[in-house]
């Protein structure tokens, strides 16, 4: 990793993949990308980038396409997916524009080649542009069909020896029981990758969820309305739902 920063020495994890799904973007609104919703992710990005965090960021595509809901419009499931992995690299661009605007040097690397827009996803380079305190963002899924950005987060964070993946969610950890449906729902501090399974606990798709685990990657589960949620957690203070080994 690169040379440590000040401040660095206060950080748990150093270097993170943050997911972040597409309907995050949406906000309350109707528009596919709110622009209040993009301001205060991207700040939230910036926080700790400043602090010397090397952040990796890797978005989904539901706010404008979605492969498997392609089925009921009569698309075939593999050009959904193509579809929504297209739909990724949208969001990331916009992800990229406001990082850019806010002082944040970024690079959008891409699954699928598309060399006018964005770099192709090279592993090496994108190492060099964390330890160049550059933020990179990995758009257009993990580049085949069948696989979500779920599995693209876990794949890039186990490549990319991250410290965590940061899980971006609407509620602010895992609950037993779904708790916009049930007052008695309960919310768990931490789990085991083992537990979340036998107790089939919604945190990824189980593809990503057998790399995070073979691969021992943590993944922590929070509520990105809560505005300094990622900097408390890069720094150990206690957010959301943390599943490790």
């Amino acid at each position: 990793m690169g040379a440590k920063t000040t401040g660095q020495s206060e950080l748990k994890f150093k270097r993170i993949v943050l997911k972040l799904s597409g309907e995050v973007l949406r906000g309350r609104g109707t528009e596919p990308i709110d622009d209040t919703t993009l301001e205060a992710m991207c700040t939230q990005v910036k926080e700790i980038h400043d602090l010397g965090v090397q952040v990796c960021i890797v978005i989904g595509g539901g706010n404008i396409f979605r492969g498997l809901h392609g089925a009921k419009r009569g698309i075939d499931r593999t050009t959904g997916d193509y579809m929504g992995m297209l739909a990724t690299v949208i969001n990331g661009l916009a992800l990229m524009d406001r990082l850019e605007k806010m002082g944040v040097s970024t690079r959008v690397q891409s699954a699928i080649p598309m060399n006018q827009i964005a770099e192709p996803f090279i592993l090496r380079r994108a190492i060099r542009h964390l330890e160049k305190k550059r933020v990179v963002i990995f758009v257009a899924g993990t580049g085949n069909p069948y696989f979500s950005t779920d599995t693209t987060a876990a794949l890039r964070a186990s490549e990319m020896h991250a410290d965590i993946i940061m899980k971006a969610t609407k509620v602010d950890g895992i609950y037993d029981k779904d708790p916009k449906k049930h007052a008695d729902a309960v919310k768990y501090d931490s789990l085991t990758f083992i537990d979340a399974l036998k107790q089939r606990l919604n945190v990824m798709d189980s593809t990503a969820f057998s790399l995070c685990m073979d691969n021992n990657v943590p993944i922590l589960v929070f509520d990105l309305n809560d505005e300094h949620a990622i900097r408390k957690a890069v720094r150990g203070e206690k957010v959301g739902t943390l599943v490790s080994n």
